[in-house]
């Protein structure tokens, strides 16, 4: 049935039909989230959501409109503090959405002036990053992880890989002791998933502070250096949130992204009859399955009326990325079009800065466990697997595989941990990161 029929219904759990909004959380809109995004298209352009409990806003499903959102940044501002519900009392403080839609002082919430000098120090910075380097570094980290699991003749490509890699890969190109990388991890995921989030913030917080710290102390050729040293002269607290949002917007995402991209390429036989195998499903999960679905909060800077809807100034809009990118006007036009111009990145002065490594990144992880392991397959029904809840994000819990086990090839010792038996006078740092465990010990072997 199409969703924009008058005989359009809510689809199985949601109240919308009793309430007036559509909810963008709970198990069902998990499982099945374009089932709501159609259903929300009956109502036009946008529709009355809510994001948590208590938590209203105005959700783009139009592709066309959400271009129109995001470019005009005069009718539009992404200040959070002009949030009107928010000022007025109406949102519960304990809301799980809070965390990230609140206002920080970073590139994501600032307008105008402020917003490009942010803005110029992120660009500039992530411009120098080596590509070389990156696709190095991804190829040593996805090869250490494959090796751990290698043998098994399984793994949960979640937990084992697409959650591992960009943790290691975050620590290397922004300097980051793997200690405080654990903890960036944690407190992003937490954010993003709404469980515990105000504590999941000051976590996330909390451990870039220490590594703004420790880079001020011991500057190096990486992200946080190069950031600290460009000539915005960011003080310590726009550190610690530039370099918080770079690590939310990359982190997460990238670990959906790359999860999403492998369960595109198991459970679509197509891809592996066609070229540029990889490519096409990276850019394919783009489209159909991004992993942060739903964001880009926006307020009316004056009332107004935007896609024959009226709004107060401070109303929250929010883009759905995944209802546009999927709109039924738009797939004549994806077909005709540039398979990359989908809205997964956003678009407009707040576009991601990062898509560019985050790609790169994502193809270099399938490229190498695809090829290390060609006869990869699903371990378990498709409709057996389970989706992480909320608006924010969309990522798999797990994904059980199974393969062909790889020859064993004896004990694989963490890089940098000498073999039993042997007696390898190594550097102080090499000791003392030893003593921490394989992650700080894989990070100190992947920088030298």
């Amino acid at each position: 049935m199409d969703a924009n029929t008058p005989d359009a219904v809510p689809p199985p759990g949601c109240p919308a039909h009793a309430a007036g909004r559509i909810p963008l959380y709970g198990p069902d809109f998990a499982a099945d989230p374009h089932a709501y995004y159609n259903y929300a298209r009956r109502y036009g352009p946008t529709a009355p959501v809510e994001l948590a409990p208590g938590v209203e806003a105005t959700l783009v499903t139009d592709y066309a409109t959400a271009l129109r959102l995001l470019q005009d940044n005069g009718a539009f501002r992404k200040d959070a503090r002009r949030w009107r519900a928010f000022n007025e009392g109406l949102i519960p403080p304990d809301s799980p959405v809070v965390p990230l839609l609140a206002y920080r002082p970073n590139a994501m919430f600032s307008d105008g002036a402020e917003h490009l000098r942010l803005r110029q120090a992120i660009t500039d910075t992530m411009a120098r990053v080596d590509t070389r380097r990156l696709s190095r570094s991804t190829e040593q980290i996805s090869a250490y992880l494959i090796s751990q699991f290698g043998s098994r003749g399984s793994a949960d490509l979640m937990a084992d890989y697409a959650r591992q890699l960009p943790l290691f890969v975050f620590n290397e190109l922004f300097g980051c002791p793997a200690d405080i990388g654990d903890r960036i991890l944690f407190g992003i995921s937490g954010m993003f998933d709404g469980i515990n989030a105000e504590r999941a913030a000051e976590v996330l917080f909390g451990a870039v502070g220490e590594l703004v710290a420790l880079k001020r102390s011991r500057p190096g050729d990486d992200v946080t250096s190069w950031l600290m040293q460009h000539e915005a002269d960011l003080a310590d607290e726009e550190m610690v949130y530039q370099l918080s949002l770079l690590l939310g917007a990359g982190a997460d995402p990238l670990r959906n992204l790359i999860g999403n991209t492998l369960h595109r390429i198991l459970t679509h036989d197509e891809y592996a009859h066609q070229g540029g195998l990889i490519d096409e499903a990276m850019e394919d999960t783009l489209w159909e399955n991004p992993p942060v679905p739903n964001l880009a909060p926006h307020y009316p800077a004056t009332d107004m009326e935007f896609a024959g809807q009226k709004f107060q100034a401070g109303d929250l809009i929010m883009v759905s990325f995944a209802a546009a990118n999927n709109s039924p006007a738009l797939t004549a036009a994806r077909q005709s079009g540039s398979n990359r111009s989908h809205l997964a990145w956003s678009a407009g002065p707040h576009a991601c800065p990062s898509k560019d490594p985050a790609r790169q990144i994502t193809v270099a992880a399938v490229e190498n466990l695809l090829n290390r392991l060609p006869d990869i397959e699903l371990a378990v029904p498709e409709n057996s697997l389970t989706w992480r809840p909320g608006p924010f994000t969309r990522g798999l819990t797990a994904l059980p595989a199974r393969f062909t086990p790889l020859a064993p090839v004896g004990r694989v010792h963490a890089p940098g941990q000498a073999p039993a038996g042997e007696r390898t006078e190594q550097p102080s740092a090499v000791r003392k990161s030893e003593a921490t465990g394989r992650w700080s010990q894989f990070l100190n072997w992947l920088m030298r």
